[in-house]
């Protein structure tokens, strides 16, 4: 066999291997450069991507949680959990089914479901919740927030385990659907209430 044609054969074996090497470590930068490394370029990437741009809303998983029709990282969609309420559960394995929490599912695809939704993140804030959700305000086509709506009209908790730029505006609002007995204020019992909410202000509903 000629010296050429060794050459050849050998260059053929090797190309496959510089290929395959090559792919890799183009997959591995693609990588490093679409995940932010700290939590300031997440916070960064994140407003960029998302603050005030407009999406659709594919999914309404729970009553405070929907997914947009933007890929995030690996998903299809974006998940955004609404940032300062807290709906009643539906899916949960812990808590199963909770008071109102079917109720708070629908009203909440009343308003959004297939309906193009701007997203507002809290910037002084992080983005970034449990299970690496998107922390937002969600803008309805009308104007209204979707996050106050929920609590406004009883359909929601003011969420008091987490400081937001809204804290404190949304305890009003709390308070203003309790006491106008509206959506699950009208009959909720004090053992329906979610846990956190029980822990926090053991006297409501107490009387």
């Amino acid at each position: 066999m000629s010296r050429r044609r060794k050459t050849g054969i050998l260059i053929l074996c090797l190309l496959p291997v510089a290929l395959f090497i090559w792919l890799d470590h183009s997959l591995i930068r693609h990588r490093l450069q679409a995940q932010p490394k700290s939590e300031e370029q997440a916070k960064a990437y994140d407003s960029q991507k998302y603050h005030t741009k407009t999406f659709t809303v594919v999914n309404v998983v729970d009553g405070d949680t929907v997914d947009v029709d933007v890929p995030d990282g690996e998903y299809k969609h974006t998940r955004i959990r609404l940032w300062g309420i807290d709906t009643p559960e539906t899916k949960s394995d812990e808590f199963g089914v909770m008071y109102f929490g079917p109720q708070a599912v629908e009203f909440t695809i009343k308003l959004t479901f297939g309906k193009p939704v701007t997203v507002y993140l809290d910037v002084a804030n992080r983005t970034r919740g449990k299970y690496d959700r998107l922390l937002a305000y969600v803008q309805l086509p009308d104007g209204r927030f979707l996050n106050e709506v929920l609590v406004a009209e009883g359909f929601a908790y003011a969420d008091l385990r987490f400081r937001h730029s809204f804290y404190n505006r949304y305890r009003q609002l709390e308070a203003g659907a309790r006491s106008g007995k509206k959506g699950l204020w009208q009959k909720v019992t004090r053992e329906q209430l979610p846990e956190w909410l029980q822990r926090m202000k053991p006297s409501l509903l107490n009387k």
